[in-house]
């Protein structure tokens, strides 16, 4: 594909009543527009949404949301067992298909410009953060809603003066913050959320692999408990843990690849399948949850068939030898970002 695609995957404050939630989606349904995925929460009382398209098209539809959401959803009436600071909790753009994170700050910088005229408190994170200290998500949502009204009146909150102030809009805690809450847009790469499945009911082989894998490493401690200290994971920019399957009598090591480029499903799915092995495990397959960028899978079909096949054939390739299909059908019309799109003519 020669056109740009972005991403978005705005999470909204509402989970439970579905017909708001639809009206703030379908405002976002503009041409040159797909939505991807909607999975609302009741208990989270969240609906996190991904739609993608040309970066023009996906940055109006982000705009056309967030404002939706704003009239829609009243913070002041919100409970969920999510951590959220405002109506849009977060609204990452994410670069697909021949577009840059550069192209993606500048898209979440106009965005939060024009979000920010709306007299509301706009916080700016990931790789639009204003400085270090603004990057990570969980930083400037500490206190959540409930503790705004401090840090937008008092300088003694949770927050020092590096977090604590918004980066555009309202700086007051006046009817239209308190409604909307802060929202925070950013940009960030994608997350691929991927689960190798061991062959056994009981997770501890799954455990046990998943804390070797994971970037973040095994916790050590000494015999008495009073000392310990953290080795290196096998695998960079990998969270990981081992959980039971009971519907399908497996386990799995369930992971989010934070940087596909440097840690592909391939490099995963063989360092798994190695240690399973060794510990007189195996695999049997593995699964995506969500959709995937269409050079993700082809660069795992490179690495089992090696250069010169069409995408097509590494596609097949990636799903055979991956074992996409092993718990249910990939269907890669609707589960390779590009090809979804392609689906819808963008």
């Amino acid at each position: 594909m020669s056109k740009a695609i972005i991403e978005c995957v705005p999470n909204i404050s509402e989970g439970r009543d579905l017909e708001k939630v639809n009206r703030i989606v379908d405002a976002a349904r503009i041409d040159d527009v797909k939505i991807l995925g909607i999975e609302p929460d009741p208990d989270y009382n969240r609906t996190v949404i991904t739609f993608a398209g040309s970066m023009e098209a996906v940055e109006t539809a982000a705009i056309l949301l967030i404002e939706k959401a704003i009239e829609e959803i009243d913070m002041r009436k919100h409970s969920g067992e999510h951590p959220r600071m405002g109506c849009v909790d977060v609204c990452p753009f994410i670069p697909i298909s021949n577009a840059t994170m550069d192209q993606c700050v500048e898209i979440a910088k106009r965005v939060g410009e024009k979000i920010g005229q709306s007299n509301v408190p706009v916080f700016l994170y990931g790789f639009a953060s204003s400085r270090q200290e603004r990057r990570l998500l969980s930083t400037l949502r500490k206190g959540e809603y409930e503790g705004l009204e401090t840090r937008l009146t008092d300088k003694t909150s949770l927050h020092d003066d590096t977090t604590r102030l918004p980066d555009l809009g309202s700086m007051t805690w006046d009817e239209k913050s308190q409604k909307s809450g802060g929202i925070t847009i950013g940009a960030r790469d994608i997350l691929l959320a991927y689960n190798v499945n061991i062959d056994d009911a009981d997770p501890r082989i799954a455990q046990q692999i998943g804390s070797l894998v994971r970037s973040s490493g095994r916790l050590i401690k000494s015999s008495d408990g009073e000392r310990k200290f953290r080795t290196r994971g096998l695998l960079e920019f990998v969270q990981g843990m081992g959980v039971p399957l009971e519907s399908h009598q497996i386990s799995q090591v369930s992971m989010n690849l934070q940087n596909y480029r440097v840690t592909n499903l391939h490099h995963v799915f063989d360092t798994i399948d190695s240690l399973s092995k060794n510990m007189g495990g195996s695999t049997k397959g593995s699964e995506l949850v969500g959709l995937i960028p269409l050079d993700a899978i082809v660069q795992s079909g490179i690495w089992y068939a090696g250069e010169g096949l069409s995408d097509e054939e590494y596609i097949r390739i990636a799903i055979e030898r991956l074992g996409l299909d092993s718990l249910e059908k990939f269907d890669p019309t609707k589960r390779i970002i590009e090809l979804a799109l392609l689906e819808d003519g963008i």
